[in-house]
């Protein structure tokens, strides 16, 4: 895309790359379930990752067929479940009392909203200093459409002895996160295996998403909210926020964080 730039009291015209933005409607039976603005990659694993941390799906396997349909406007995401959950998601939307506004899909009630997250319990992982920075530098490193457009989210999977071992981008930071649930889910790794390395503000939805995949450690670059600390904190799981560099600060469960042996990096 064309612009003008004015840099330093000089103007100029230049090239800028921008990331897509369409609306991904994620349909069930023919039926959607929600529509959400986003960024038109990896669309299978968004299906999965947003079927899990929405409730809809347990596994996988319990999706039987995703099919992703260009529109005219947008993209509709077909989503075949296997038959009980089919049946359940029906009743499920029997039981809705109307359309909601926006932020969490089909919530219609503040319980749910603030939904009870999946406890952690004993979790044998610990993370030095060292690999919470190397998490975050290699996530940085490893975001094309960030490196282009200045514009995306990214959100990662970092596992100890192995590094990255999935990465996702998007527009939106809740979707890049159901984006890389998805990818996880689809190599076979458990979320007990690792951290989730996100670039956003850790909200209560980004800590209900990383408890729902299993994952005991959450990194993020911004700051989280209160509810977001305390949510982390009754799941049991550690939050690490404000990661730049070397410097971070670890709100729950500092136990698994070793800052003392900064001399090992994944």
């Amino acid at each position: 895309m064309r612009e003008i730039v004015c840099r330093k009291g000089t103007v100029s015209s230049g090239v800028r790359v921008v990331p897509e933005e369409v609306p991904i409607a994620l349909s069930y039976g023919g039926s959607t379930q929600a529509v959400m603005m986003g960024t038109p990659s990896d669309l299978a694993d968004f299906a999965v990752g947003f079927s899990l941390t929405e409730g809809i799906i347990a596994s996988a396997a319990e999706i039987e067929k995703i099919e992703v349909v260009e529109e005219p406007k947008g993209i509709d995401v077909q989503i075949t479940l296997v038959e009980h959950k089919e049946d359940a998601l029906r009743q499920r939307r029997r039981h809705m009392a109307g359309p909601v506004g926006c932020g969490l899909c089909g919530i219609e009630s503040i319980e749910q909203a603030i939904r009870p997250v999946p406890q952690l319990g004993t979790v044998d992982i610990t993370l030095t200093g060292q690999q919470v920075a190397a998490a975050i530098g290699a996530l940085n490193d490893a975001q094309p459409l960030h490196g282009e457009t200045h514009a995306v989210h990214g959100a990662a999977f970092f596992v100890p002895g192995r590094g990255l071992v999935a990465v996702r981008e998007d527009v939106g930071r809740h979707n890049a996160l159901d984006k890389l649930i998805g990818a996880v889910m689809a190599q076979g790794i458990k979320g007990a295996e690792g951290a989730v390395v996100v670039t956003s503000r850790v909200s209560v939805e980004m800590v209900q998403k990383a408890a729902i995949l299993g994952a005991p450690i959450l990194i993020a670059i911004s700051a989280p909210t209160a509810l977001a600390i305390r949510t982390a904190e009754d799941a049991g799981m550690t939050l690490v926020a404000l990661a730049r560099g070397a410097d971070f600060e670890v709100f729950t469960r500092a136990d698994r964080i070793n800052t003392g042996a900064m001399s090992h990096v994944a």
